[in-house]
């Protein structure tokens, strides 16, 4: 039997999303980019992207973000990409739509100082705790993003989900020994939480989320960012410095 791709498996994992539907309690919904009018353009930006940097079957750590955001991820349907820089890797637009631009350009500083894209996505797989968008819709109307642990009710909701996507991915080749989780606060308790009981990675090193450091740290971005490249970098060695912190 011909073994698939990373690619392939991912993008059957974004396909099975596509025919995932969850009901949470109003005024919280669920944001699935593999749904709806853009979704068949989000497949196509989508399958670009992983052929383009994951067509292959070579390990990979995971660096694991908590929920995506409406104007990012929950519009692209690829982690941390927002759509001005997919259009350079796919050359596939998707108009009319505003950008989160600060967070996702920290990264890409961060993802050209390791080396490029290339040589980065050869090392990282990236994605959420809860793969889908959260949407709170507030008393004037208006929607926000949330995570899925700003509200107990919806990440006790969610968990099964969670648990069972994580696990998806897990069989992408990912090497557990090591992972990174993007955010340092109540997404590293949560995902610490599980790890325990799951035993899902042997180690997970958390890092600041990037829109706190561009909103209230972005004088220490260099910092920050020569963080992140350490934290990377030592991927290699399997995470054996961070052991006794």
């Amino acid at each position: 039997m011909e073994n698939k791709t990373i690619a392939n498996k991912i993008l059957e994992f974004n396909y099975s999303l596509s025919q995932t539907h969850i009901e949470l309690p109003k005024p919280y919904r669920i944001l699935n980019p593999f749904q709806g009018e853009n979704s068949k353009k989000v497949f196509e930006i989508s399958k670009c992207f992983y052929y383009k940097f994951y067509n292959d079957t070579n390990k990979r750590f995971m660096i694991i973000g908590s929920s995506p955001a409406r104007r990012g991820t929950g519009l692209t349907g690829v982690p941390f990409e927002d759509v001005q820089h997919l259009y350079k890797y796919t050359n596939i637009e998707l108009k009319g739509f505003h950008v989160n631009k600060s967070s996702s350009n920290f990264l890409y500083d961060v993802i050209e100082e390791f080396g490029g894209p290339e040589k980065f996505y050869s090392q990282f797989y990236l994605n959420f705790v809860c793969p889908l968008g959260i949407i709170k819709t507030n008393d004037k109307g208006k929607d926000l993003n949330c995570n899925y642990y700003d509200n107990k009710q919806v990440q006790t909701l969610l968990e099964k989900f969670i648990l069972k996507t994580l696990h998806e991915q897990l069989s992408f080749n990912i090497d557990r020994t090591l992972c990174f989780c993007i955010g340092s606060g109540d997404n590293y308790v949560f995902l610490e939480k599980i790890n325990n009981q799951y035993k899902l990675f042997d180690l997970i090193i958390p890092l600041e989320h990037p829109r706190f450091i561009m909103q209230y740290n972005s004088k220490n971005k260099d910092k920050y960012i020569k963080k992140y490249l350490d934290a990377l970098t030592l991927s290699k060695n399997k995470g054996e410095i961070y052991e006794n912190k």
